[in-house]
């Protein structure tokens, strides 16, 4: 996959660069930057019709440009999301390291936040506070019963 996207790489390269060619080498109404390029050497090069041949290659570039910006980004994507050599042994390491009495978390990549609604136990104390009370979940009332036939 590596090798894939190297080669997308330097096509993509090349129509960057082909593309800041042949939007400089047009002709604009107001004779800026294209006269630069000696005015009608364009015409010479490509024949009269070279404003809309030129602009029917920039079109294609652009497009061109386009895909292969989407699909490098989709390959980009998936090369790290893949699970490496040296994040797998990183995890080795760090589980080899952690006792094997310790509880081991759930989730840890989540944060340290308590529950909604849970009793905040001060770091100090094992046991909380008789000052902290708990209340108990609201129980919802039961709903309304819901007719057999269903509405049209």
């Amino acid at each position: 996959m590596q090798i894939l996207i190297n080669f997308l790489l330097a096509i993509y390269v090349l129509v960057a660069l082909l593309m800041v060619l042949v939007i400089l080498m047009q002709r604009p109404k107001s004779e800026g930057l294209g006269a630069a390029f000696g005015g009608g050497v364009t015409e010479n090069i490509f024949g009269a019709q070279t404003t809309n041949v030129l602009v029917k290659f920039t079109g294609w570039l652009t497009g061109i440009f386009f895909v292969l910006t989407f699909a490098l980004s989709i390959m980009y994507s998936h090369k790290t999301s893949r699970d490496t050599g040296l994040r797998n042994e990183l995890l080795k390491q760090q589980t080899a390291k952690q006792p094997s009495a310790a509880p081991t978390p759930g989730n840890p990549n989540a944060p340290a936040v308590p529950a909604p609604g849970a009793p905040v136990i001060p770091t100090g104390s094992a046991a909380p506070s008789p000052s902290v009370t708990t209340t108990p979940p609201i129980i919802p009332s039961a709903s309304p019963k819901t007719s057999a036939k269903p509405k049209r």
